[in-house]
């Protein structure tokens, strides 16, 4: 997002300031901010380029881009017809992504390829139109369309484990183009908005759709602090329906609608907080292990391996700066 400001030779820093966001975070790989403010960053960063894609493309989207690209599909009949006239509008501001429609028995495919290749950033262009597209569709229909399964054209990101809470748990990656399947069923929903809704929406937009997943996964973050607090037992789903006061049924569907799992939460959990110990603090992998819920070391072992392709140890040697040398003295 904030690749654009550098090549525009823009001060990144001071922009950053104003939406209350230390500069030093982006030094640190493990660092989160509030929602809220990335909203406020993603605004704050179209008005000083003037370009609501970041000057990411190969021509500026002006502002007030996507207050038409709701226009061209809020008098839509039905989401088909939505998201029809959202490709249109695309292909006439943002020439280097093609946005187009498949529909085949049961299953809608959202398709976005790349028409011309993408000068920098090219994997969060992708992951930004994505959400835009989602965001504004979800808001259109007054419900969260769930996203069944996404291919995305690039290699896994690092932050793959976030796409989860964003997208859908099952992302695959290295695909030909981006592909967003949902069920086709869908797309007879009507359009639920009108002019008046569209003013209110309109403020504090585009970053506000940023917003949006906080309410669209509101089950997914309940059970995600749930599972937090919970440590460091072996939380199981029958326990967080119980502090939810669901049933363990209900907790699964409501998981599922949101485009999601219990273990797919669990995990995501577990990684965060395990970089998060082995980076900032000195706990042994044992300690970090247990203080997770893990039964045991081994097993602790095996799932940091299959989340980042490294051991534990090889993980913090990587991040940890190296002790001091001693002068003078014998070991």
């Amino acid at each position: 997002m904030l690749a654009g400001l550098g090549e525009a030779q823009r001060d990144a820093r001071r922009v950053l300031e104003q939406a209350h966001i230390s500069p030093g975070v982006l030094a640190d790989p493990q660092a989160r901010v509030p929602v809220e403010r990335y909203a406020e960053l993603y605004n704050l960063v179209c008005r000083e380029l003037d370009d609501e894609g970041f000057a990411l493309f190969s021509v500026p989207l002006r502002s007030g881009s996507f207050e038409f690209l709701c226009r061209s599909s809020i008098t839509a009949p039905t989401l088909a017809v939505a998201i029809d006239r959202s490709a249109r509008f695309l292909r006439l501001v943002l020439p280097d992504l093609a946005v187009h429609l498949d529909n085949q028995f049961d299953e809608a495919c959202l398709r976005i390829s790349e028409v011309r290749p993408l000068k920098s950033g090219r994997v969060f262009a992708f992951e930004w139109l994505l959400r835009l597209l989602h965001g504004l569709f979800s808001w259109l229909v007054g419900r969260s369309i769930l996203l069944d399964s996404v291919a995305f054209p690039y290699p896994r990101p690092e932050h793959a484990t976030d796409y989860s809470l964003i997208y859908t748990a099952q992302s695959t990656f290295d695909c030909d183009v981006l592909c967003a399947r949902f069920s086709s069923s869908l797309l007879e929903l009507p359009i639920r908005r009108d002019e008046a809704a569209l003013q209110s929406f309109l403020e504090g937009a585009p970053g506000k759709l940023t917003t949006l997943y906080r309410r669209d996964r509101e089950t997914v973050l309940r059970v995600r602090n749930a599972l937090r607090d919970g440590l460091p037992s072996a939380t199981s789903l029958t326990d967080v329906a119980r502090v939810l006061h669901l049933s363990p049924r209900t907790l699964h569907r409501r998981l599922e609608h949101e485009g999601s799992s219990f273990q797919t939460i669990k995990d995501a959990l577990r990684h965060d907080l395990a970089i998060n110990r082995l980076v900032k603090t000195h706990h042994c992998v044992a300690e970090v292990a247990a203080e997770l819920g893990f039964a045991d070391t081994a097993a602790f072992y095996r799932a940091f391996v299959r989340w980042t392709g490294m051991s534990p140890a090889q993980y913090r040697r990587r991040w940890l700066p190296a002790p001091p040398s001693r002068v003078g003295g014998s070991s």
